[in-house]
């Protein structure tokens, strides 16, 4: 028997509760967890980034098509074209990141005697 196809304006608002509840759980993960998570989150092919990517540029297709047609100006198609390729722009940059991300979240916990070093990102001058 198949299941009859969600109403997808409630599957929309399911999808966004649960990233609501992706995100609370996120910020109280240790860190090797957080970093599998956001490696899960960040896969090209078959994470959230790269499924919302997808969906923004399927978006894009239908706006196209409703421009042609004079149902939407021009506008909306030229923006949600432009998200779609700027996200695939971000899903290419953040890929290189993705063994980094594997790696930390296989580490082994283990007591260290001495911290890491911050990042000259986070390290601040005393003035």
């Amino acid at each position: 028997m198949t299941h009859p196809a969600p109403d997808p304006v409630r599957l929309a608002d399911e999808i966004t509760r649960q990233l609501g509840q992706l995100t609370d759980h996120l910020s109280q993960l240790s860190p090797p967890q957080a970093a599998q998570v956001i490696a899960r989150i960040l896969d090209p092919d078959n994470g959230v980034l790269g499924g919302i990517t997808h969906l923004v540029a399927t978006g894009s297709v239908f706006a196209k098509d409703q421009a042609e047609q004079g149902v939407l100006p021009a506008e909306v198609w030229l923006a949600l074209g432009r998200a779609s390729n700027e996200l695939h722009d971000i899903t290419l940059d953040l890929d290189e990141h993705q063994h980094t991300l594997q790696r930390v979240s296989t580490q082994p916990a283990t007591t260290v005697a001495k911290p890491p070093a911050p990042a000259p990102l986070v390290v601040r001058r005393r003035r």
